[in-house]
């Protein structure tokens, strides 16, 4: 049953939602929106830890794994097809799984998410290892699917967090660290889409990007690991190479032409005055950090400040 749900319960404040003008409408959905940050803010210890437990696995060669059903599904999903061209991560390195497949992404499969067989064929496809962080998306905590993926997980030895927005979830049972965001009752009673919907993004990015950080893919707060895969990201590489070298424009293109287009390696080469191919090898040695990689090359302040 789910009456007891924070999720599904009616909101005092939309009693009379159909009553109020657009503008009415509007001011209620932004005033219950902004209460979301504050909920998701008193999981900060919970979300860190997750973050530090994420990136130390990702070190490893291990993988992040987001798992879920409808809109956590779909979120999770959203979260890992942008990590490669956002931070340059290797295909296949942040993966998102949803009840259903991937025609779930786009339409309803009825019934998915009390499937618990979905779940055991969906980890059993991506071949789960004690390397990986399995993340179990659940709004009411206690989606069927998403506990069959994180008590799957667990049997192999898989790092697991559970993600989540009612409090006492379920899942807090079959995961290493429950992430219970509670946002309270919907402004349209039960559509999760909306403050859940909106916590869950706001966790996600957190994972993700603070992991990636972790992992040395920004310098100060420039995405320093990005994939120039089209003409907006091939601007923004040239404009941090600038930001970061205050070489102009004309020299910062170069240096990136000089250096295959890596935004790190052109940074390297510029500090140091090495080839693009032995910059390659100080990052290499750095694993991949570019402030570690510049020990003793630039100021102490760091020339990205």
């Amino acid at each position: 049953m789910l009456d007891h749900l924070t999720t599904e319960a009616r909101n005092p404040a939309s009693e009379d939602l159909d009553g109020l003008s657009a503008l009415e409408l509007v001011q209620l959905i932004n005033s219950e929106d902004a209460k979301v940050a504050a909920a998701v803010a008193e999981q900060a210890s919970e979300i860190a830890q997750s973050v530090d437990a994420i990136a130390e696995r990702l070190e490893r060669g291990g993988r992040l794994i987001y798992f879920g059903a409808g809109t956590s599904g779909r979120l999770g999903v959203l979260d890992a097809v942008e990590c490669p061209p956002t931070f340059n991560s290797q295909p296949g390195q942040v993966v998102g799984r949803i009840a259903g497949g991937y025609t779930a992404l786009t339409s309803a499969v009825e019934g998915a998410e009390d499937r618990p067989d979905f779940g055991v064929e969906d980890m059993k496809g991506v071949n789960l290892t004690e390397r990986d962080s399995v993340v179990g998306i659940a709004t009411s905590g206690r989606t069927p699917y998403v506990i069959c993926c994180l008590e799957y997980a667990q049997s192999v030895g898989a790092f697991t967090i559970g993600l989540s927005c009612n409090p006492d979830p379920q899942i807090a049972k079959c995961c290493h660290i429950s992430i219970a965001v509670v946002v309270g009752p919907e402004v349209v009673s039960g559509s999760t889409r909306l403050k859940a919907g909106t916590a869950t993004k706001m966790v996600l990015n957190m994972l993700s990007t603070g992991a990636m950080i972790r992992l040395g893919k920004t310098f100060g707060n420039l995405m320093v690991d990005l994939r120039a895969t089209n003409t907006k990201l091939a601007d923004r590489a040239r404009r941090i190479v600038q930001a970061a070298t205050k070489l102009s424009t004309v020299d910062s293109e170069r240096l990136l032409v000089d250096c295959g287009g890596e935004v790190k390696t052109a940074i390297v080469s510029h500090y140091t005055g090495f080839s693009s191919n032995d910059s390659r090898q100080l990052l290499s040695a750095s694993h991949g950090h570019l402030r570690k990689a510049l020990e003793g090359h630039i100021p102490a302040n760091g020339a990205s400040r």
